[in-house]
């Protein structure tokens, strides 16, 4: 959030920087180094809002872990992914840029899940498991850096029979939803 903050903070100077330029009060004369300056300042801004956005829907989700499962309130209603219906729990990792990684709790089921779960739907993903007694269908919750440690050691408290450790996986490897199918799925059906 902070980092979004930063750069919108930068747009927002490069969108003064644009008003000074175009009504012609800058000191100095203008350059074509002073306009691309301008235009990668705007640029960093428009990043800002595009990794606020995210952020900001996110911001009522809250995870809780106890002795019964993984809660998940998705800032309107909650469910519980119960540990008894777990197979396995493990952690994957994959670079994000030089210096960042992204983190993803993998809740692997020992059956059958819905995948159109009101609640659940979001985290629910379609590939290759990680062992193949496994299920391709299971349960991936996107971490920050500042939050696995914790639940990982929560994880390990609860159920340590389940944990499957961590592993690397490829650049990007959070994936989305799927939200097409969801819809499409759930166009006749109520709950």
């Amino acid at each position: 959030m902070s980092c979004s903050v930063f750069l919108i903070a930068v747009g927002i100077l490069g969108v003064a920087g644009t008003v000074l330029v175009s009504t012609g009060n800058q000191q100095g004369e203008s350059t074509a180094g002073g306009y691309v300056g301008l235009i990668v300042m705007l640029a960093l801004g428009a990043l800002g809002v595009f990794f606020l956005i995210p952020i900001w829907k996110g911001r009522r989700i809250m995870v809780s872990i106890d002795h019964t499962g993984l809660w998940f309130h998705n800032g309107t209603a909650q469910n519980v992914i119960s540990w008894h219906t777990l197979a396995g729990v493990g952690l994957y990792w994959s670079e994000f840029g030089r210096r960042s990684k992204l983190y993803s709790l993998e809740l692997c089921p020992n059956g059958p899940i819905d995948r159109d779960d009101p609640v659940l739907w979001g985290l629910v993903r379609d590939e290759e498991p990680p062992h193949p007694t496994l299920p391709r269908l299971r349960y991936r919750l996107p971490l920050t850096a500042a939050t696995y440690r914790p639940v990982v050691a929560a994880v390990q408290q609860y159920v340590p029979q389940l944990w499957l450790g961590e592993s690397q996986r490829e650049s990007g490897h959070i994936g989305v939803p799927d939200r097409k199918g969801h819809l499409k799925r759930t166009r006749s059906r109520t709950y």
